[in-house]
């Protein structure tokens, strides 16, 4: 066998990696949208469930019906109904059962007259429960929990199955029923009934579920979840001639969410718009509260400053340096009997001696500053150089005093 030359190798590796990377970056992703619709073959959908009716029940005719069960709604089926009576079955898969008084006249008639009932459903409504003296428990209010663990009896051996795969589970379960006429026939994670059976004289009965997730087909094609399913729909009798499928209590559109039944719950819904209210109040009254942004207000100009810059421009100007030193002398001269009440009459050397003491400067320089101030008086014109030489000793007398 020949050897792959070197740079063969590399445009080897090179593919490769883009035949990989082509891969990633197409990879498939799980649709999480939870139908429950029977033509929906995405993971939360029935499609599974629902085709696969014809295989348990060979005989049994299948009816669609619309999407509630009342009497109106089964009008155009009550003739089959009626004259198959004792061998019909009305089942529904939906997110939640909240039936009007026809509709839950409707279940009655059907199991008075010795037919079979089968609904799950993430919750039913109390008015619902409390017609057969029932009542659910607690269920996930944020959300669904993953991973679904459930179990159910085997109608044959009495055996409890447990099955179980990676997607949503809502988890919720029957807390109070009477015992003497309910049949407990599946369990949820924690042990609870999710899964019961309510038998009549007649032979009609009701089979309530609390886990639609179970009958998803996500979770009907995980490993060998479809004999929960066998299990579960083999509590319904052999005989059965017509399947009513009845997408029932559910709204018009084919998708469900979290909100969504939170929103159909009475109590859900009053937590929902008071916590909506509570943040509109707070989002009202904290709006009024901040303030707008404040301007930039320019700092008020100081106009002596000015003058004294446009005063000092005029004397540049004229050069009557002389004039200009006589006013920086009566101003210094004000200073000194303001500050250290010393007349100013007669610079002498007495005054030299008082000046230098209450001010606390060196006598030599006091005495200095003194004698160029009465050169000053003394002059008739004063050049540039001598008008700042009297200002830069006036500046330092102010710096060390």
């Amino acid at each position: 066998m020949s050897k792959l030359r070197p740079y063969n190798l590399h445009w080897l590796l090179f593919l490769l990696v883009l035949v990989a990377g082509c891969n990633l970056g197409h990879e498939k992703k799980l649709n999480k949208r939870v139908t429950l619709w029977k033509n929906d073959k995405i993971p939360y959908g029935t499609y599974y469930a629902y085709q696969n009716l014809h295989y348990l029940f060979p005989e049994a005719e299948m009816i669609n019906a619309g999407n509630d069960a009342s009497s109106k709604s089964l009008s155009n089926y009550w003739w089959k109904i009626n004259s198959n009576k004792g061998n019909v079955a009305l089942i529904a898969i939906t997110p939640r059962v909240d039936p009007t008084d026809e509709e839950i006249n409707t279940v009655f008639n059907l199991i008075n007259e010795g037919d079979q009932v089968f609904i799950s459903a993430f919750s039913f409504s109390k008015k619902f429960l409390d017609s057969f003296s029932v009542r659910d428990g607690q269920y996930g209010l944020f959300g669904f929990n993953d991973t679904l663990v459930a179990s159910v009896y085997r109608p044959a051996t009495g055996e409890e199955d447990t099955f179980e795969y990676p997607g949503y589970a809502y988890n919720n379960y029957f807390n109070t029923f009477d015992t003497n006429y309910v049949r407990i026939l599946g369990r949820n994670k924690n042990g609870k009934a999710n899964f019961i059976k309510i038998n009549y004289k007649n032979g009609g009965s009701l089979l309530l579920h609390l886990e639609p997730f179970a009958f998803t087909n996500f979770f009907l094609l995980h490993k060998n979840n479809k004999e929960y399913y066998d299990d579960s729909f083999s509590y319904l009798p052999e005989n059965i001639k017509v399947l009513v499928w009845g997408d029932f209590f559910r709204n018009n559109d084919n998708d469900f969410s979290p909100l969504q039944f939170l929103l159909s719950n009475p109590s859900f819904r009053w937590a929902f718009w008071l916590l909506f209210l509570l943040f509109l109040i707070i989002y009202v009254f904290e709006s009024k509260r901040r303030q707008q942004m404040i301007p930039d207000i320019a700092p008020l100009r100081n106009s002596s400053l000015d003058f004294v810059k446009t005063v000092g421009r005029l004397y540049y100007q004229q050069r009557n340096n002389l004039d200009l030193a006589h006013k920086m002398t009566a101003h210094f001269l004000s200073n000194v009997r303001a500050r250290y009440s010393l007349p100013t009459s007669n610079l002498d050397k007495n005054f030299v001696e008082q000046l230098s003491y209450k001010s606390g400067l060196k006598k030599d320089l006091a005495a200095d500053l003194v004698e160029l101030i009465k050169m000053i008086q003394q002059k008739q014109s004063l050049s540039d150089e001598e008008l700042i030489g009297f200002n830069q000793k006036v500046e330092e007398f102010y710096k060390q005093t």
